[in-house]
């Protein structure tokens, strides 16, 4: 018989494990007589100049890993095709089976007990309690798809299935494998739950089924699909029942998504923090090159300046020469907004240098000074905003080091 082509084949489990390479262990002794003492000494000479043999190929850990990688192929099968094929048919014509499986619809098919015994810790005790006189023993499955029952069945004897069938019945497959112990059977309805078969509109379901049976993955992954969208899960009917029946799951969820979105709320101020001291990083960098090569219409006596039509390469350049203009020309800094902001510029840039005479900022030289006469709490202020700023420029990388020795 053939096994149908598109049947997805994993592996026999504790039903059947295929036998190795088979050694000869025999050792095989021998006594040489007859030969003289010059003789023996001229043997013992000879063995002793035979190299010893390479070593024995082995398996290596890459290997190992390589061939566990990729299950699916045939080269890696660890059971043949057909030894599957024969348990498949065996499960199929029912020869010799001993055990009524029986279903919702009164209708039953054949099974094996010894097979079933092997396959799941639970059924011995199960077939044992439900053997009649002459021997054989009843299964009732209630409440299960028949079709499922039967996957369910079939996959304990060849751990065979059709993906399509799979995918159909997966709920009810999770639950009967994790009612009868079956890990190999509820490994593959988690990777087809965890393959996009999992909706909005289904979510709550699944996950209520995969708490049950103690699916960890598919909890996790639930959880997530709730918690990135919440508006839309939390209108559906499923929501709705479970918030009726489970007040435990929906105080459990609706704490996770108050959890996320805190979360999500300071990672944004973290980042909008970080974005904030970039930018004046590049501000006091952009103040330092102004002022020790010259850009746009602002710059030493001794450089000539570019114009405005030029493109600088420091991207704030533009923002702080426009601002440098207006403090240079503004009446009333004192009051002026502009001016203030332009101040506090430079008094960080006072914290960040560490050229005492050489700096060429102006002011810088004045405000080292003013800081040794501010209070504590008020320097200790700039000197965090100071190592906040070196933070932010030193994220940059090694690309920025250029740049970085503008600042002293």
């Amino acid at each position: 018989m053939e096994h149908p082509n598109s049947d997805h084949i994993v592996g026999l489990g504790t039903i059947f494990q295929p036998s190795g390479r088979f050694k000869n262990c025999n050792i095989i002794y021998s006594q040489v007589t007859g030969f003289d003492s010059m003789a023996s000494s001229e043997v013992s000479t000879c063995a002793k100049n035979i190299p010893k043999p390479p070593p024995l190929p082995r398996v290596t850990y890459r290997g190992l890993q390589a061939s566990r990688s990729k299950p699916s192929s045939s080269s890696s099968r660890l059971v043949p095709r057909e030894t599957v094929e024969t348990w498949d048919k065996l499960f199929k014509q029912g020869t010799g089976a001993d055990t009524y499986v029986e279903v919702d619809n009164k209708s039953h098919f054949l099974a094996h007990s010894y097979i079933l015994a092997a396959a799941s810790p639970v059924m011995p005790q199960l077939l044992h309690q439900s053997r009649d006189k002459k021997g054989n023993s009843h299964l009732k499955f209630l409440g299960v798809p028949q079709e499922a029952v039967y996957m369910f069945i079939r996959f304990l004897y060849s751990c065979s299935y059709e993906e399509e069938e799979m995918k159909k019945f997966v709920l009810p497959l999770l639950v009967l494998s994790h009612c009868y112990s079956v890990p190999s059977l509820k490994r593959v309805c988690v990777e087809v739950l965890g393959q996009g078969w999992i909706n909005k509109e289904n979510v709550i379901d699944v996950l209520q089924l995969a708490r049950s049976c103690d699916a960890a993955r598919i909890s996790f992954l639930c959880t997530s699909m709730v918690i990135r969208d919440f508006k839309s899960v939390s209108s559906t009917e499923g929501w709705k029942v479970m918030t009726r029946g489970d007040r435990k799951l929906e105080q459990e969820l609706l704490e996770a998504v108050v959890e996320a979105d805190a979360r999500r709320e300071e990672r944004r101020k973290k980042v909008e923090e970080r974005r904030m001291y970039l930018e004046l990083y590049e501000a006091v960098e952009a103040l330092v090159h102004i002022y020790r090569e010259g850009c746009g219409t602002i710059g030493p006596r001794d450089k000539a300046l570019k114009g405005r039509e030029s493109v600088c390469e420091f991207s704030a350049c533009k923002g702080v020469e426009g601002g440098l203009r207006h403090f240079l020309g503004c009446k009333s800094r004192a009051s002026c907004g502009h001016c203030k902001r332009m101040w506090q510029l430079i008094q960080l840039h006072s914290c960040l240098c560490d050229g005492f005479d050489s700096c060429e900022v102006p002011l810088c030289r004045n405000l080292k000074e003013q800081m040794k006469k501010i209070s504590k709490r008020e320097e200790s202020k700039w000197r965090l905003l100071a190592e906040h700023v070196i933070a932010a420029g030193n994220r940059l990388g090694p690309f920025s080091f250029s740049r970085r020795s503008a600042l002293i």
